[in-house]
């Protein structure tokens, strides 16, 4: 519930709140690294796309040899009109297959490409620390992997195609228009300082409003994202009108932001389109009396009109891409501010080899000082040391230091101040893989993927045998529950296990921790949302699986770590009681205190006071 909440008020502050604003660069330089490896396919791309070029424009000149050399002259050689058809139609067949060839290729390299960069940030991402994802709401993340590489996808699919094949257009439509008729052809290039002009002053205008309409897309995917995740909070408390309502701010904000990308286009558009006309106008104008004076044939100003349309096609073409080369440019560097995020935690660069077989599993804590907020401390010099194979349980009111201090050992986050060790070894010198099979972690929540319950068990590890998981099943008891499943171990289960009970849950994530065989187990509340039966079961599977083990049991209810080694209380991060159950419960401090309220006696006020 409190992630949720979180969630919710970090989605208030926006994007611009969560990360320092990006330095933008163009699309072309960012993906220039990823298009090296293709390069033999970019040329033969080239080289279609000319073919085909050269296919199209030839077509009006021969058209104007017709007109000027047969129809013009009177010349009736209908042998020389049929070789300029079958060459027309030969020109068209050649441009249809050129243009083929090269929107595959350039598509079979754009996929792979987006391809690459897709499974290189979901890879990228699974490696940030915790404290990244503490900071950053899950829509965005989902928005990068999803919408922003789409946006990459149509940089090929059409921003690159579109500036390659129509660029090169121009410019073999520029040579014809002066091969025909040099003084027309400065006429109209005089054209081209007023399109630049046109297109710097839109430029910036344009960016921005396709990077505010990205911003808001994110945000509202995010939202979604977090509103699902947290649709048991909604209900309970009746905010569907007060979370449509937000929702309402946010798609009204992202509709109008598409509305003024619209209108930006329409205006930028309809600019090229009334140069074209006037420019058409002119021609027509200045070359019909050209004609009529004897000065120009006929022939070469209906080619050079032909030009003249065709000229303002890949102009009006590569501007209409303008929107999405922005958003492609916005997305890039946005998928480039992910992929230059570098995690807070990572391996030493001197890592010690750690035999995990040899593990006895003592753990140090030495005076450790650790806080999400510099300015909020949550340990400051705590000093708390566990021997091998000892049961250890830690009890405390929330915002004691209970997770935390999970999460220092598990090193989601690192100490500011002090060491944990694990066998006198250093974590932070121990390869993060090999911790995270050393140190095993069942969650009040145990996470299931969707796919079967023997995939799920061993983490989807192949080398993992499908014997090692059923002997694990039966150890923590949970082979009854296997019996009863239609499929077995093969039965395919939904993301995060919809259909089976928490206890049930909680059973496969035992049978989980005795296939990786670590050699510490950290419980943190794994029975705090079961009955008492389902925990009974719990309670027999935690005898079972904590045997050679250092257990580090997290508990809200007390009947949990009653027969723990150790008992620890915590209170503002600092280890207020230690003790047996007995020990504790004979000094008569604050656990006895919460004992007794579990057994369902009230707090006195001097207790209250004693926990705060």
């Amino acid at each position: 519930m409190r992630q949720v909440v979180n969630n919710w008020q970090t989605d208030q502050k926006g994007d611009a709140g969560r990360q320092p604003k990006p330095q933008y660069q163009s699309a072309f330089r960012i993906m220039k690294s990823y298009m090296g490896p293709y390069r033999g396919s970019f040329a033969l791309v080239v080289l279609c796309t000319i073919a085909a070029i050269a296919s199209e424009l030839f077509q009006p000149y021969l058209v104007k040899v017709a007109i000027d050399d047969n129809l013009m002259t009177g010349n009736n050689d209908y042998g020389s009109l049929l070789i300029i058809c079958a060459i027309y139609f030969g020109l068209s067949i050649s441009g249809l297959v050129f243009t083929y060839l090269q929107n595959n290729l350039l598509q079979h390299v754009g996929q792979s490409i987006v391809s690459k960069i897709r499974k290189q940030l979901f890879k990228h991402i699974t490696k940030l620390s915790m404290s990244y994802f503490d900071k950053t709401a899950s829509g965005s993340l989902i928005t990068h992997v999803s919408s922003d590489t789409e946006a990459v996808n149509q940089f090929f699919n059409q921003v690159l195609l579109t500036l390659l094949r129509d660029g090169l257009t121009l410019i073999a439509i520029l040579f014809m228009m002066f091969y025909l008729d040099a003084e027309l052809a400065l006429y109209c290039t005089a054209l081209l300082p007023i399109i630049a002009l046109i297109a710097i002053g839109f430029r910036s205008f344009m960016r921005n409003t396709y990077q505010m309409a990205r911003t808001r897309l994110s945000r509202l995917v995010a939202f979604v994202a977090e509103n699902l995740s947290g649709m048991n909070l909604i209900q309970v408390f009746h905010q569907q009108k007060e979370q449509a309502k937000q929702f309402e701010e946010r798609n009204e904000a992202y509709f109008k932001a598409n509305l003024r990308e619209i209108r930006t286009m329409v205006l930028f558009n309809r600019s090229f389109d009334l140069l074209g006309n006037l420019t058409i106008a002119f021609v027509v104008w200045h070359g019909g009396q050209a004609v009529f004076g004897q000065a120009l044939e006929f022939g070469i100003l209906y080619a050079f009109i032909t030009y003249i349309r065709q000229f303002f096609q890949p102009i009006n073409a590569i501007t209409q891409q303008w929107n999405t080369l922005q958003a492609a440019t916005v997305a890039v560097n946005r998928i480039r501010g992910v992929l230059d995020t570098k995690p807070e935690i990572e391996d030493s660069s001197q890592p010690i080899q750690v035999n995990r077989d040899a593990i006895e599993g003592r753990i140090d804590f030495n005076r450790i000082s650790f806080g999400y907020d510099s300015s909020l401390p949550v340990f400051r010099g705590l000093d708390l040391h566990i021997r091998p194979g000892e049961m250890v349980g830690i009890v405390g009111t929330t915002g004691a230091g209970k997770s935390s201090l999970m999460s220092l050992l598990c090193r989601f986050y690192d100490v500011q101040d002090g060491s944990v060790l694990i066998d006198g070894n250093d974590i932070r010198d121990i390869p993060q893989a090999e911790l995270h099979r050393i140190v095993g972690l069942v969650q009040q929540e145990p996470y299931l993927f969707a796919g079967s319950i023997i995939d799920n068990i061993r983490m989807f590890d192949e080398t993992i045998s499908r014997e090692a998981v059923i002997q694990a099943c039966e150890f923590v008891g949970a082979d009854a529950l296997m019996k009863r499943m239609k499929d077995g171990y093969d039965t395919m289960l939904s993301e995060r296990g919809s259909g089976l009970s928490a206890g049930e849950r909680q059973l496969l994530s035992f049978a989980r921790i005795i296939v990786f065989r670590p050699k510490i187990l950290i419980l943190d509340e794994a029975t705090a949302n079961l009955d008492s039966q389902t925990e009974q079961l719990i309670q027999q599977a935690l005898q079972v699986v904590s045997v050679g083990r250092t257990t580090i049991v997290i508990a809200h209810r007390l009947s949990t770590i009653m027969h723990a080694d150790r008992i620890l209380v915590l209170r503002h991060g600092e280890i207020a009681e230690a003790g047996t159950h007995a020990q504790l419960v004979e000094k008569k401090g604050l656990y006895e205190q919460l004992y007794r309220h579990s057994q369902g006696e009230s707090f006195p006020s001097s207790a209250v006071s004693m926990i705060r």
